[in-house]
């Protein structure tokens, strides 16, 4: 008698029912409801930081480039001179920089490069995000003045 009540009492308490189910995934849901705007802010901010870390990078790397060849590419070059070498560059010791995607920002576009600079001996910037001069937050532009 008592082996039947301790397996009837076993079944009863098998498993969690449907209801319980949807009120923690209804839970489950509502944390992720008021954390994924937390976590999408942090998100862009941390690739405004890359391209501005990256900008630095370039800079440093186009200085180099500078003190073995005599001068800075010209805006018809670009930053693609860091890669491979230009025709009629003398003392080229590159590739300045290992991958061709360093060259690219972390929203997937290629830097942009001016020759002789209107901030600074030259210019390297992003677009931000949206791929268009202005804007705010992750959308706007990043620089190197």
């Amino acid at each position: 008698m008592k082996l039947l009540k301790t397996r009837r009492a076993r079944k009863k308490q098998k498993g969690f029912t449907l209801v319980e189910l949807l009120v923690v995934l209804v839970i489950l849901g509502l944390i992720a409801a008021f954390a994924a705007p937390e976590v999408m802010k942090y998100l862009g901010g941390a690739k405004t930081d890359s391209a501005k870390i990256q900008i630095e990078r370039l800079g440093g790397v186009l200085d180099l480039y500078r003190l073995e060849t005599g001068r800075y590419p010209t805006e018809d070059e670009g930053l693609r001179a860091l890669v491979e070498k230009p025709v009629g560059v003398e003392r080229w010791n590159g590739p300045y920089l290992k991958k061709e995607d360093s060259l690219l920002d972390p929203w997937g576009n290629v830097y942009l490069y001016r020759f002789p600079g209107e901030h600074g001996e030259y210019d390297i910037y992003s677009l931000g995000s949206d791929g268009q001069e202005g804007g705010d937050g992750e959308s706007s532009d990043v620089t190197s003045w």
